[in-house]
């Protein structure tokens, strides 16, 4: 998935936020990457609340304009007294901010660019703005764009307010020293109902840099009791991942395993021939793949391949399969990776395979979260994110977990590890679900009831 990033210099930001008091921007559209077209900008702006336009010139200046309503697309003026235009130019200290004239509406909330009267950007489905001092707003037009009406970057940030936090949460979570070793007692006392299975074998899909990795390697710490890197991971455009990996978790060093194969795959790419392959997913739901199998996201593996099981059984089969999603990019989920996505849950549907979804990074995703971690069911969005991704995917508001990973810390932190149970604790709940929907015949030979969909298992023993 292509990364978006912020054009704003630090400089730039910090005189942003000057004006803005204290938010956070959060990035929704940047049109080199999504186009220069009212369609692009409608598609990833409407209804997300106040937000700040930012348009780049080849003169130096970034301006644009700042609204608290919504964009409807409804065909009326919108009035918001709280709306104003603003310009920061590279040689300036100080940046211009422009209130609206009084009795005036903001904009005109039309199926176009934003309309400000005094500035319409995206003229005409182009990188370009019309520009109207004394519109709804009156400026000097060299001091608002130095009269260069062609911009080379157009970007749209959500505003966010520091103080949206829900009076209760949406999700009880116990915020204890004993809820986690409660946690703790739970995982590493589970067993399969089918006696031939040892452990609960959960497989974790999602887009690069959603962080798969990290969060293997965070349960990973917590049971052993330190950090520890076994799986790599990193912060590369291109997946990090490029095995099927399956990891066993000990209960501390030199301790016997949790009984949960946390199974890994090179990241989702938008491109049908990049990232991971979705008939290898398939292979790997089905149990044909081994461990440290080296993905190709050109081709699958054949049947007739050397590295092709032929003979899976339950042990083998991905019992929980588990969504991974950065929460800072949920807004920029391309349609190609949503369509990929769905492709993949239609298969696991067919296939009885429970699901789950992780939202990651939400420290990261929220400034309330980073200050306190107990926030993160508290969070109005957070609690809007959760919800987005619930109807992307189809899936009930249950199966969606947030979760924070270590990423750059040294010593485990008990927030943290309770999060982070608690979603394996409910992947091993699911995979309970997936066992229970199996049939087991009278002489105690497991056998599932989908043959025809595992036709390679139809004739195992155990």
């Amino acid at each position: 998935m292509t990364t978006v990033t912020s054009s704003l210099s630090e400089d730039q930001q910090k005189k942003l936020l000057s004006l803005l008091g204290h938010v956070r921007l959060h990035l929704l559209y940047k049109a080199s990457v999504h186009g220069f077209a009212a369609l692009a900008f409608h598609n990833r702006c409407d209804l997300q609340g106040p937000t700040v336009i930012v348009a780049y010139n080849d003169a130096g200046f970034v301006f644009g304009a700042y609204t608290s309503q919504d964009y409807k697309q409804s065909g009326n003026d919108v009035h918001d007294e709280g709306a104003f235009l603003y310009s920061i130019s590279s040689g300036g200290n100080n940046p211009l901010k422009v209130a609206g004239i009084p009795g005036q509406c903001a904009f005109t909330d039309g199926a176009t660019g934003p309309n400000y009267g005094a500035l319409l950007f995206l003229d005409a489905n182009s990188a370009n703005i019309q520009s109207n001092p004394g519109n709804n707003f009156i400026f000097q037009a060299a001091e608002m764009h130095g009269q260069d009406l062609a911009l080379n970057e157009f970007e749209v940030y959500r505003v966010e307010g520091l103080g949206d936090l829900l009076a209760k949460p949406w999700r009880k979570i116990q915020w204890t020293a004993e809820r986690k070793e409660e946690l703790k007692k739970a995982i590493l006392s589970y067993c399969p109902d089918i006696k031939t299975v040892q452990q609960a074998r959960v497989l974790m899909v999602g887009p690069v840099g959603a962080g798969k990795s990290t969060f293997f390697n965070s349960i990973n710490s917590v049971f052993r009791g330190n950090m520890t890197c076994q799986a790599i991971a990193g912060t590369a455009g291109k997946s990090v991942t490029t095995q099927f990996r399956t990891y066993t978790i000990k209960a501390g060093k030199g301790g016997g395993a949790v009984p949960l194969v946390l199974c890994d795959t090179m990241g989702l790419e938008e491109n049908a021939d990049t990232g991971v392959n979705i008939d290898d997913l398939v292979n790997i739901f089905k149990g044909h793949i081994k461990d440290r199998y080296q993905l190709n996201p050109y081709t699958s593996l054949q049947v007739d391949s050397p590295g092709f099981q032929q003979h899976a059984t339950l042990n083998d089969v991905i019992h929980c399969l588990v969504y991974v999603v950065d929460t800072c990019k949920v807004s920029l989920l391309s349609q190609k990776m949503l369509d990929k996505l769905t492709t993949i849950r239609k298969q696991a549907n067919t296939m009885g395979i429970p699901q789950l979804l992780l939202m990651t990074k939400v420290d990261e995703a929220c400034a309330l979260v980073a200050q306190d971690l107990k926030n993160v069911y508290r969070s109005v969005y957070l609690q809007r994110k959760a919800r987005e991704l619930s109807e992307s995917f189809g899936i009930p508001l249950s199966c969606v977990l947030l979760v924070k990973s270590y990423s750059e810390e040294l010593e485990l932190n008990e927030d943290v590890n309770i999060l982070l149970l608690t979603a394996v604790e409910q992947m091993l709940n699911y995979s309970d679900s997936f066992f229970e929907n199996q049939v087991v015949d009278q002489v105690g030979i497991d056998q599932l009831d989908l043959d025809g969909l595992y036709p390679s298992i139809s004739d195992r023993t155990y």
